[in-house]
């Protein structure tokens, strides 16, 4: 099998899987106050002080969830009713085209139930925000912004956002900035350096199901779930010390294998993107050419339906992912890609390959000799 399909969830590393090992043998609540509930307050605090140290951030900024979604959830929500309740003038949320639906969703809610008023940031053909855009939103009436949300890199089409340029402007005007970074973690040099942030543990070699939201000092936000007031009194609920364990030990190892593997994985995807283009002649590759996820590479094949082309795929061994999202099993163009300006078809013909640490040349060259006979097996298809 060549699984390409890292942005979904990468497999488990050999750290992560010991130290979880390790502590799924033993017993204790962290909130208990005997020897095994302490005993396993102090794992989840040495994990707190692994993954704070990893992403540059105090122990007490981390603050621990069931994973992204969770995390976009209570950032979105709960820094707009902090600021909501403190003033009552700030309606207004800012968030890109190309987010994901964690963030989209949740704003969306807010509109709906809250009164909120979402402006969506546009993004260029390459599914960027550029620093002039959220500039103008703002101004528009800066005692207005609840906060802004902008994903670190885009989990479709693999482009890096100016994360250090918005969240600057946003800091002139007071407004607190969120960015969801769990597709950048493990393969660029991330650093908290914004008021909030999402990371995941399945995206960088960790278990599902449990990830965190660094907050900044100052910053809290109001919960979105009540009970027994850990995490700050912002995240309610019993921690679960082996996913903490083998959350902290894979954050700690990617980090620290991060510069050489986004290296080693730049090279293999430049080598896919190379032979793609050379085995299919009008593939066209979405997202910056430049400026992208290490281990992204996103592609639209004219003439062919992208769930064609991934169980055509799948069929041979290959694993990959549409560039749509499926909701209750009906197929939706990329939002994303639409965005940016592709049209129906481009957005509907799509296929993201997502490398990661198990990734090996092998797979780059099984997956350019079988790309170019699906294509046209799919075109065929889509023709009948």
């Amino acid at each position: 099998m060549v699984y390409l399909d890292h942005a979904a969830t990468t497999p488990l590393l050999p750290e992560a899987i010991e130290a979880m090992t390790a502590e799924l043998t033993r017993v204790g609540n962290p909130s208990s106050l005997h020897a095994s509930g302490r005993r396993a307050r102090r794992v989840v605090e040495e994990s707190r002080e692994v993954i704070a140290e990893a992403m540059g951030a105090r122990p007490s900024e981390v603050v621990f969830t069931s994973g992204g979604t969770e995390a976009d959830n209570l950032a979105l929500k709960g820094i707009y009713w902090s600021r909501r309740s403190a003033d009552p003038a700030r309606t207004r949320v800012l968030v890109s085209t190309i987010e994901h639906h964690a963030v989209l969703d949740s704003a969306a809610w807010l509109a709906e139930r809250e009164g909120a008023t979402v402006e969506p940031l546009a993004v260029d053909e390459y599914g960027r925000v550029l620093p002039s855009t959220l500039r103008a939103a703002i101004e528009r009436d800066p005692d207005s912004v609840a906060l802004v949300s902008v994903m670190w890199v885009n989990n479709e089409v693999g482009t890096v956002q100016p994360i250090d340029q918005l969240s600057a402007i946003a800091r002139e005007y007071g407004i607190p900035f969120h960015t969801d970074a769990v597709q950048a973690t493990a393969q660029l040099p991330v650093r908290f350096t914004t008021d909030a942030m999402t990371i995941t543990g399945h995206k960088l070699g960790g278990p599902v199901g449990v990830g965190a939201l660094l907050l900044a000092k100052g910053l809290d936000p109001v919960p979105v779930q009540h009970g027994g007031g850990q995490e700050r009194d912002v995240r309610s609920g019993t921690l679960d010390a082996p996913a903490v364990a083998g959350f902290a030990a894979a954050v700690g190892t990617a980090v620290s294998r991060r510069t050489a593997e986004a290296t080693r994985l730049a090279g293999l995807r430049d080598s896919l993107i190379e032979r793609i283009h050379k085995e299919v002649p009008g593939a066209v590759l979405n997202g910056d050419p430049v400026d992208r996820l290490p281990g992204n590479a996103h592609f639209s094949f004219p003439g062919c339906e992208g769930d064609a082309l991934l169980m055509l795929l799948d069929a041979r061994g290959i694993e990959c992912s549409t560039g749509s999202a499926c909701s209750a099993g009906v197929a939706e163009p990329s939002h994303v890609l639409l965005a940016m300006g592709a049209d129906l078809a481009r957005a509907r013909g799509s296929l993201r390959f997502s490398l990661g640490y198990t990734s090996t040349e092998a797979d780059i060259e099984a997956t350019a000799e079988a790309i170019g006979p699906v294509v046209e097996r799919a075109r065929r298809a889509g023709a009948v």
